[in-house]
């Protein structure tokens, strides 16, 4: 049967539209044997019920979009893990966009979005820019927000992140403490708000012991590996630091790649510790301290947040929730 649809499926097997949809739906006032004729029919056919049209007269999508910088990243993805546990309980679709950190890509997606293709979206933001005004557009299509990690301050929202500044200074007073006299903060963007957080950290360490904070030690990276490992191999060879706190994982393996091509042992000639959600950090050579946020906790909190506001009308308050994260340490920091 070619381009199957609700209709069709209902006269094949002689039974209601409303009859398919609840069977569709999980309705528990439908025989089982007509469930089961239903779906096992729909199976052989490639039928899928199309949820946008089923939910047009209330409006709603069932659905939820995700947006976040990238989805390679451990973090995010055992984020949008724990985003879809909670959407799924829920009986919601999740759509996933990526930005890249292109801040054009965040507000095409989120102008796509208001326009009734999501119920709510929860997001990590790209950080340029400050006309957020696509933003406030959502408020008034009533399409809520819930931010995590990444957040803009301006924008009145939900907001679940975590106590970056007191795990950055941690890690860098960690570095002091075993002997680092050069610190480098490694950073890819410093205007988003984690990136402001963790270095104000790293700052206030450094001054705690008495040690000039230095902008040259501020390494700012990019989203591109080839360019990464020119910037990283240049401060090593010419800065020459002797501790690396690294605000994002993967400029973390950058300096493991860049250390082993040049001959520069870690952590005999340079100390590291990095923010990271990597499982399999441990098992790197050699292994990784690590600054580990609750990535899928974040995730489920977020989407709880989000299903509040759906459930009550926007009748909720637009809160921060800080969430701890925790600090490992690992040989990458502490030697042999």
């Amino acid at each position: 049967m070619d381009n199957i649809n609700i209709k069709k499926l209902a006269k094949e097997l002689n039974i209601s539209t409303s009859t398919i949809s609840r069977a569709f739906n999980g309705n528990t006032d439908i025989n089982k044997d007509t469930k089961e004729r239903i779906l096992a029919y729909a199976k052989q056919h490639n039928y899928l019920p199309n949820h946008y049209a089923s939910n047009l007269r209330d409006k709603k999508s069932n659905t939820l979009a995700v947006i976040v910088p990238e989805i390679a990243n451990d973090f995010f993805s055992q984020a949008i893990n724990g985003i879809e546990e909670v959407a799924r309980k829920k009986g919601f679709y999740i759509l996933l966009y990526r930005t890249d950190d292109v801040f054009e890509k965040e507000v095409s997606f989120v102008n796509y979005l208001n326009n009734g293709k999501a119920d709510g979206i929860i997001m990590s933001v790209s950080g340029e820019a400050n006309d957020h005004n696509y933003l406030r557009q959502l408020e008034k299509k009533h399409v809520p927000v819930v931010f995590f990690d990444r957040v803009y301050e301006d924008i009145e929202a939900a907001k679940v992140t975590t106590n970056d500044y007191d795990s950055s200074f941690a890690a860098t007073e960690h570095l002091i403490k075993t002997g680092c006299k050069k610190v480098a903060y490694l950073v890819v963007n410093k205007s988003i708000s984690i990136g402001k957080v963790r270095m104000q950290g790293y700052m206030d360490a450094l001054a705690r012991h008495k040690i000039a904070f230095d902008d040259n030690l501020v390494i700012d990276c990019s989203n591109d590996e080839k360019v990464n490992y020119k910037i990283l191999k240049k401060a090593l060879q010419e800065i020459r630091p002797d501790g690396i706190f690294s605000s994002v994982e993967r400029l973390a393996f950058a300096t493991y790649y860049v250390c082993n091509d040049i001959g520069i042992s870690i952590p005999n000639d340079l100390k590291v510790i990095s923010f990271s959600s990597l499982r399999v950090a441990p098992l790197l050579s050699p292994p990784l301290s690590t600054i580990t946020q609750p990535a899928y906790e974040m995730g489920v909190k977020a989407a709880t947040l989000l299903f509040d506001v759906l459930e009550n009308n926007g009748n909720t308050p637009k809160k921060e929730h800080v969430l701890k994260s925790k600090l490992f340490i690992r040989k990458s920091s502490i030697g042999e």
